[in-house]
């Protein structure tokens, strides 16, 4: 046999070999997703089992700032250019977009069985099963626990106020010169607890949205005033307008701040950034005079309806779903499980981290004592309108565009126009 023969030969074996495996990957899957810390790497892992089981299907992950699932990706979803699949923060706000697996899952009951409560969120006028969540998170504070043993002030205790941290981190702040006492996510959602906690409703007597009253004056109150004596640093909140979203993880986790008000996600990426460099410290949420609450929330990863592949992507879904990979997803990525069954079975978590341990026992620790007001507001279809209303106009009036009065005025008219947007757009 020549050269020239073999050569023929070899590229045509190589050619039906690429042929062979394109056709055996007959669906192509998209998904779209965020990362808090670096759980892509744990779903990657899961999506390459699946597809070893699965030659015929092939799933591309795509990793996308948070920032792009808050505004880019709702665009999409509503040309119907969106992904197959996509991790989401905005539970029910996006759920006209949602595929109900239903009609192609094997098994509905093990679904309504293990996310029973937050099949909910993802479906508030129904009873469709779209997705599962990637994580269930809470609200709350983190402080910098070696700073306070550093100025030799005492942490706050079970049942303290915000009032009262507030004194302490600033006293913390002083003594070690400090550029930050204390941050918060500029977030409406990480809002909204503390509101709830000084009296905040939500809603009125028939159920429909009423964010402004004395409980959320008196929390916006409190912020307002923490960014004008220095608590707060307008140059965070200030850096950035509407209802942009900002974190200060990297502050925090550069020792510039000595309490930050985040949530649970924060874990992983606080073990993997900050280590053991101080002690970061996850306390309970802190005291008004109707709770002592935070937030509940998460991601989910969702089925979109566009999709080409229905039956493909349900298969997928039902695969990640497994107690099993989800055990292992919670646990690599030090998450709190958003499965009934794992939450009261337990998870292990690859860590042997003390902070991070603690932190999660803190924020799972806080469910039982979270509102049934911030449940309710978490799985309202609408809150994304409540919340943005909320930080924009806060934003505003602790930058010295509006006055607190006037902001709550604004906040009230933002509600009332964009629902009754999304109501003509019905």
């Amino acid at each position: 046999m020549t050269y020239r023969m073999k050569s023929l030969l070899g590229t045509s074996i190589l050619s039906l070999a690429l042929m062979t495996s394109s056709a055996m990957a007959e669906t192509e899957l998209r998904m779209t997703w965020y990362d808090d810390g670096n759980e892509s790497a744990a779903m990657q892992a899961l999506l390459d089992k699946f597809e070893q089981q699965n030659p015929d299907v092939s799933v591309t992950l795509d990793v996308v700032p948070y920032k792009a699932i808050i505004e880019s990706l709702p665009v999409q979803l509503a040309a119907g250019d969106g992904p197959d699949l996509a991790r989401v923060t905005d539970l029910g706000g996006l759920s006209k977009y949602y595929l109900d697996m239903t009609p192609h899952l094997e098994n509905t009951e093990y679904w309504r069985e293990s996310f029973g409560p937050f099949l909910k969120w993802l479906s508030p006028e129904g009873d469709a099963i779209s997705g599962f969540m990637t994580q269930l998170s809470v609200t709350g504070p983190y402080v910098n626990k070696t700073l306070f043993e550093q100025a030799g002030v005492e942490m706050p205790g079970e049942g303290a106020t915000w009032d009262d941290w507030a004194t302490a981190v600033n006293e913390v702040a002083s003594k070690l010169d400090i550029p930050i006492p204390m941050a918060w996510d500029r977030s409406g959602h990480r809002v909204s607890g503390p509101a709830i906690a000084q009296g905040a409703k939500m809603f009125d007597a028939d159920g429909n949205p009423a964010l402004v009253d004395d409980g959320l004056k008196a929390m916006a109150t409190k912020l307002y005033d923490w960014h004008q004596d220095g608590t707060m640093a307008k140059e965070l909140w200030g850096s950035v307008s509407g209802s942009t979203y900002l974190g200060a993880n990297e502050d925090f986790a550069n020792a510039q701040v000595v309490m930050y008000m985040s949530g649970s996600w924060q874990i992983p990426q606080f073990a993997d950034k900050i280590g053991d460099a101080f002690d970061w410290w996850a306390v309970p949420a802190p005291c008004g005079p109707a709770a002592c609450t935070g937030m509940p929330g998460g991601a989910a990863l969702v089925a979109i309806k566009d999709t080409e592949h229905p039956e493909e992507v349900s298969k997928l879904m039902e695969f990640l779903a497994q107690e099993e990979n989800l055990a292992e997803f919670y646990g690599k990525n030090l998450f709190i499980p958003g499965h009934l069954g794992l939450a009261e079975g337990g998870v292990e978590f690859a860590s042997e981290d003390p902070r991070a341990i603690h932190a999660l026992e803190t924020f799972a620790g806080a469910v039982p004592s979270i509102s049934p007001v911030a449940f309710d507001l978490q799985g309202y279809a609408n809150n994304r309108v409540m919340f943005n209303a909320l930080i924009s106009r806060l934003g505003e009036a602790i930058v010295g565009e509006l006055t607190l009065d006037q902001a709550f005025e604004r906040m009230t008219q933002d509600v009332e126009k964009q629902l009754a947007e999304k109501e003509r757009g019905n």
